[in-house]
């Protein structure tokens, strides 16, 4: 019996070679298209799972309500760990990580003792022996337990050992850092690279040995380990006791006012668990690290279902719009003894041969497909083929979706009358449409919602790649490692300035971009006579040309001036943000302090040196020429090829063993919004699969209509009904299913795409336009989409059709 369902399937299935290839090509796409989100999102979920106590290993998290809003924060004081765990029983351990590069941590210089070539290297962290047990580092090399007890010792990674001692033992061996031999770095330890589904990507750990017990200064993440009993709830209530005893005191004693302990007293400590850091982090915690975004994975997945269920969708529409031309097969069968059951099955056998054979064209598909997805997810996602249990959950899958979608066409055209189907007097095939149209007004009104999201992400890409940013971001050349020049940066500096290439020079780590220098100060006026709370504020060291190199506005006042002497010892520009913070109309002349006084000389307007999607914040800008260790310089547009080998034969003089480094300011801009780029392509690569696979619905369905009144528009052509007539007949009931589609789909895609633009401090306005363009374009595709068979019924032979009949 099985092998006659089989028979009769494939022979169903070749008799109608068009619907054959809409339905197994709409399912393949959308198994493909699925398959790809399944694999993206299990790559996301992925992260940090590598811990064998990861339910016990948690981060540290400050949030507090401030200002009308949640702010959080992971920055942490150096004591905070230690208390921590001596105050708390239920923390094991408690480690601390300090990533700034105000401490030196980052990219640095690095040679072997004894050899001249410097190299450029990343992913230096400060860290305590604790780390290397919370996140369960065990060394390839080296004493686990000890690796990070003593100043100068060092742990690298193994790929960094395998690369300066290919010999294979690393142990002992000394390096020196920034070019500072007096002070020369012994490996203790070797440790397994980072996994690439880790939050934290470090290539080498060195102690820590900042002294500054201080409860003021914040600059360290915290991970502890905390005993598999402990509720985490009461824990992170009995964490504040911390806040109490040390942290408010200690303001206290440093003079802050009433208004911003009464903030503290507010705040609560969480813990976030390690598997949730990659996904669950955001801005507002400022760690700096690379994340993902679990609102995307919920995004993709719910995309992942539209395209599956529209393909479903496909197959069912196509099933029983064909039920016409099988019912006079189901009648003579049932006349002939047929039970139902037997239609049944015979039906769905025709329903699982069809997903079988769009799955494994599917999985083809995204098999192709994988390597462009993964340059376009910056990926290295590997299809699963040697995974026990891929191939049985594919064949499952295979049946149960061609169970699911063969069962309604099966119960549908195995319900039929003999007598009615035998009588003609049924004609399912024309009349009941009703489900047909509610299923094309759903497979359009998801295609046009999807449209517009696409729109309003390109349009948003746009603007932020776009937006006037308040500095000049081309033709700036970021030269890294410049730190190496040690006294000598100001003599480069000068030669730099002789180039003809060359506008302007500047020396500062603090850049608008992603991975420079940030530091926070808190800044009270002075002299005001008014007990204010303290404004929290970047406090950036630049150099006299800084301003003028990156094209920032002066607003108020004046900019740094190397002839007046005070702008070295205690002078001060801010951005406007600072001067709205501190309520002053006329900054200029004003004072005010961060642990010293500092006179307000000038005032810029504002520019952006964080995301868009983050507010612009408050900046103060200071001169210092000391341990700047990076050089940026405004080329003249006219020749940047000559002007950058310029600058290499000068870096190649003065600092002959440190390779030639350099990066482009606009291209650094373009790399901080690389996350929602990506996003933004992949989400129109999706939204583009499932508007072709409504398309294919949309086509086979008016395939089927023309063919079902070849006889109606034969006729009409004989009575003299001119092409207009019989192309309105064949389109304008899609078209009105199209028009209620695109009515359904606005307000879901405002909705959507609203809540979308929430996470931009900066966002495009969602204007008519867009819905306008949205449903022209859904209009478009679907005229285009059924014009091929109306104009096509509309030119036939009329006598040809009615001689058959």
């Amino acid at each position: 019996m099985i092998k006659n369902y089989l028979k009769i399937a494939w022979r169903s299935i070749k008799s109608d070679k068009l619907f054959t290839f809409i339905k197994v090509g709409g399912f393949a796409m959308g198994i493909a298209a699925c398959l790809l989100i399944a694999l993206f999102i299990k790559d996301e979920l992925s992260y940090d799972q590598q811990y064998e106590n990861k339910d016990r290993i948690y981060r540290v998290v400050l949030q507090g309500f401030m200002d009308g809003e949640i702010k959080k924060s992971v920055h942490f004081q150096l004591p905070f760990a230690d208390a921590l765990q001596s105050d708390f029983p239920e923390i094991e351990k408690a480690g601390k990580i300090n990533m700034s590069e105000l401490f030196g941590a980052g990219k640095r210089g690095l040679r072997l003792t004894g050899e001249s070539q410097n190299n450029f290297e990343d992913g230096f962290v400060f860290a305590n022996q604790n780390i290397l047990e919370i996140l369960e580092i065990t060394l390839v090399q080296g004493n686990t337990k000890e690796a990070l007890l003593q100043p100068g010792n060092i742990v690298i990674s193994k790929s960094k050992a395998d690369k300066y001692f290919p010999e294979g033992n690393a142990l002992g061996k000394s390096i020196v850092l920034d070019n500072n031999t007096s002070r020369p770095y012994t490996i203790t330890g070797v440790m397994p690279d980072f996994p690439k589904k880790s939050h934290l990507q470090f290539n080498f750990l060195l102690p820590i040995e900042d002294t500054n017990m201080s409860w003021t200064n914040q600059n360290y993440f915290t991970y502890v380990l905390v005993d598999e009993n402990a509720s985490i709830p009461a824990l992170e209530k009995k964490m504040f006791s911390i806040m109490e005893n040390y942290i408010i005191p200690a303001q206290l004693a440093y003079g802050r006012d009433p208004a911003f302990i009464q903030v503290l007293k507010t705040v609560e400590y969480k813990l976030q668990p390690i598997a949730d850091i990659h996904l669950r982090s955001d801005l507002a915690m400022g760690d700096g690290l690379k994340h993902g975004d679990i609102r995307f994975v919920w995004l993709f997945g719910a995309i992942a279902g539209f395209i599956l269920l529209l393909a479903g969708i496909n197959f069912i529409n196509l099933s029983t719009a064909k039920s016409a031309n099988r019912a006079k097969e189901v009648g003579m069968r049932k006349t002939v003894g047929a039970y139902k059951s037997n239609l049944v099955a015979q039906f769905l056998t025709e329903s699982v041969l069809y997903s079988l054979i769009s799955f494994l064209l599917g999985l083809m598909l995204a098999w192709v497909l994988l390597p462009t997805f993964n340059e376009i997810a910056a990926k290295s996602i590997l299809f699963p083929w040697e995974v026990w249990w891929f191939v049985p959950l594919m064949t499952s899958s295979a049946l149960f979706i061609g169970i699911i979608a063969g069962m309604y066409p099966a119960f549908y055209l195995s319900s039929f009358r003999p007598v009615n189907v035998l009588k003609g007097s049924l004609s399912v095939g024309s009349k009941s449409g009703n489900l047909r149209s509610g299923l094309v007004v759903f497979q359009f009104a998801a295609s046009v919602i999807l449209i517009i999201g696409t729109l309003i992400i390109y349009k948003q890409m746009d603007y932020i790649l776009h937006k006037e940013l308040g500095y000049d971001k081309d033709q700036v050349v970021i030269l890294e490692g410049a730190n190496i020049l040690g006294n000598k940066s100001e003599s480069f500096k000068a030669q730099l300035l002789q180039l003809p290439q060359v506008q302007a020079v500047t020396k500062s780590d603090y850049l608008p971009i992603d991975g420079a220098k940030r530091n926070g100060n808190t800044f009270k006026k002075v002299g005001e006579g008014i007990e204010d709370r303290g404004i929290p504020a970047q406090f950036w060291r630049v150099d006299y040309d800084y301003i003028k190199t990156l094209g920032v506005k002066v607003k108020e006042g004046r900019d740094f001036s190397r002839e007046i002497a005070s702008d070295s010892i205690n002078s001060m520009i801010i951005n406007a943000k600072m001067a709205q913070d501190l309520g002053y109309e006329n900054p200029i002349g004003k004072y005010i302090n961060n642990g010293r006084d500092w006179t307000i000389v000038g005032v810029v307007q504002d520019f952006h040196f964080k995301s868009l999607k983050e507010d612009i914040s408050a900046l103060t800008l200071v001169v210092a020429n000391n341990d700047l260790g990076t050089i940026s310089v405004k080329l003249k547009s006219d020749n940047i090829g000559g002007g950058l080998a310029a600058i290499e034969a000068i870096w190649n003089k003065n600092v002959p063993n440190q390779a030639f480094a350099y990066s482009f300011l606009d291209q650094k801009f373009t790399q901080m919004h690389e996350d929602v780029q990506r996003m933004g392509k992949i989400f129109n690569s999706f939204a583009l699969f499932a508007i072709l696979v409504a398309c294919l619905g949309l086509f086979a369905l008016s395939a089927f209509m023309v063919e079902q009144r070849k006889k109606e528009i034969s006729i009409r052509l004989v009575l003299g009904a001119p092409f207009e007539s019989i192309y309105k007949l064949l389109t304008l009931d899609f078209l009105k299913l199209i028009v209620i589609a695109i009515l359904i789909a606005i307000p879901i895609g405002w909705y959507m795409m609203n809540r979308w633009l929430e996470d931009f401090a900066y966002k495009v306005d969602i204007g008519w336009e867009i819905f306008l363009s949205a449903g022209m374009i859904a209009m478009a595709v679907a005229v285009a989409t059924i014009s091929y068979q109306s104009i096509g019924a509309a030119l036939i032979k009329p006598l040809k059709s009615l001689r058959t009949e």
